[in-house]
């Protein structure tokens, strides 16, 4: 996808969004559309920080992994240290989880509401290399402006 294209996902996020104050409701729409928007991906979800570890959120594709430590694999890497991990190929990542084994590589953003961790979004796709930089920079935009519809509401999921 271009910038012109995520622009468009993210005013179609914002309509979505916008006036609802459920945030399950709201996670669950929003993966909903980016998964149904990206091409050649295999999964997409949420991870939700509780405590020490990620729990999974609602999410499109096979089921996952429930569970994963901070620090550990692709999500648990981005919760840990704030930043966005795009994995050209997953298992040149060190302490990778497979948790599908028909993914090969992976773009996970991390969630922030207020500052704060909230937990992570996870796109996974059958394809080495699918995550350009161009992906990871409409991704985080599209992901800020989640959190800032999050901020809205009550609690997170």
């Amino acid at each position: 996808m271009n910038e012109s294209n995520y622009k468009l996902l993210e005013s179609q996020l914002r309509a979505l969004l916008g006036e609802e104050s459920d945030a399950l409701a709201a996670a669950s729409n929003f993966v909903a559309l980016l998964y149904n928007a990206l091409h050649d991906i295999n999964w997409l979800g949420i991870y939700v920080l509780r405590g020490e570890q990620l729990v999974l959120g609602p999410f499109q594709g096979k089921p996952a992994c429930v569970r994963i430590a901070l620090g550990a694999g692709v999500c648990g890497t981005a919760a840990a240290t704030l930043e966005t991990q795009r994995v050209e190929d997953v298992h040149a990542f060190p302490g990778h989880i497979a948790c599908d084994p028909d993914s090969r590589s992976e773009l996970v953003v991390p969630l922030l509401t207020n500052g704060e961790l909230i937990g992570v979004l996870d796109i996974d796709s059958p394809s080495t290399g699918r995550f350009s930089a161009a992906d990871q920079r409409g991704i985080e935009k599209i992901c800020e402006t989640y959190c800032q519809l999050q901020e809205m509401r009550a609690r997170f999921i």
